[in-house]
């Protein structure tokens, strides 16, 4: 029993690991945001139905809770839209910081969605997020887009996070997953085809590179981490595994840096941000871990 939770520890250290390594995929993929996260969500829903069909996974709900699932996809799609879009105009490292702050979101959003009560400590680690973005604000204003994209992505980000939060209390993960991927490619496909260009034969035209790191984007980084994650949780609690992927920023910005030194190489004020920014972050999943261990005793 130890070994076997020894080694999940180990696997959700890569999962997160996995979930950095998106923002990489995301700088080396040379198509645009929404085109990206087209190929993204229509891949991963292909991917998921086939694992559906294997497990014999029944994915049959009321059309009420359809509707609402599919509202639920639609803010990840424009989620995943709004985070690539910030590496396409500044870098991973601006991004990443910056969706860092959706656990300050998240603590807004959870008292008004889940009527909880506000949690004092939740607003002064919120007050430390906006701080560290200010500072890297201050000192990256070339990268104002990005910043404001990036903050957009993890305000959507945490929204979806607080919706499913509701919902997998009453479907599994893979009913839940299946419904969001199929409604993103839905709303994305409309919107190409109003506002965009359309799907002519040049948007299926892709360099080779870019179709391998879609489909390693779709099924290692998108099916695959979301159904292991959930899959560890068996053995691990789930706010261990949500503390540690507070990690993501930091493995992916160590990524970036080694990867692209040329364009990740900021400044000293952003580092001094960006650290604010997860230290508020993993102080309050470390506080919110040791409150449930202490409930849990009680």
């Amino acid at each position: 029993m130890r070994d076997a939770k020894l080694l999940n520890y180990l696997h959700v250290h890569l999962l997160v690991f996995i979930a950095g390594f998106t923002a990489i995929l995301g700088e080396l993929i040379t198509i645009d945001a929404i085109a990206l996260v087209w190929f993204r969500m229509l891949m991963a829903t292909v991917l998921m139905y086939g694992y559906i069909y294997i497990k014999g996974i029944s994915i049959k709900i009321p059309p009420k809770d359809i509707a609402r699932l599919s509202v639920a996809g639609i803010i990840i799609a424009l989620h995943w839209i709004t985070f690539f879009a910030a590496i396409k105009v500044s870098n991973i490292s601006i991004l990443l910081s910056m969706v860092s702050s959706g656990a300050f979101f998240a603590s807004i959003l959870e008292p008004i969605i889940l009527k909880r009560k506000i949690i004092k400590y939740e607003m002064v680690f919120g007050s430390l997020v906006i701080f560290g973005v200010v500072l890297i604000t201050q000192s990256e204003l070339e990268y104002i887009e990005g910043i404001l994209l990036g903050i957009l992505s993890a305000f959507l980000a945490a929204l979806f996070a607080v919706l499913n939060g509701k919902y997998v209390k009453q479907f599994r993960p893979s009913v839940i997953s299946i419904y969001e991927f199929i409604s993103g490619v839905i709303f994305i496909t409309i919107f190409i085809l109003i506002f965009g260009s359309g799907f002519s034969q040049e948007f299926f035209i892709l360099k080779t590179s870019d179709w391998w790191y879609l489909f390693i984007l779709a099924s290692v980084c998108t099916a695959y981490a979301f159904i292991a994650s959930v899959k560890v949780m068996e053995y691990i609690s789930p706010y261990t595994v949500m503390l540690t992927f507070n990690l993501e920023p930091v493995y992916g910005i160590i990524l970036a840096v080694i990867l692209f030194p040329e364009t990740e190489k900021m400044s000293t004020n952003f580092y001094y941000g960006a650290a604010i920014i997860l230290g508020a972050v993993l102080l309050n999943g470390i506080i919110k871990n040791w409150n449930a261990l202490k409930r849990k005793q009680s």
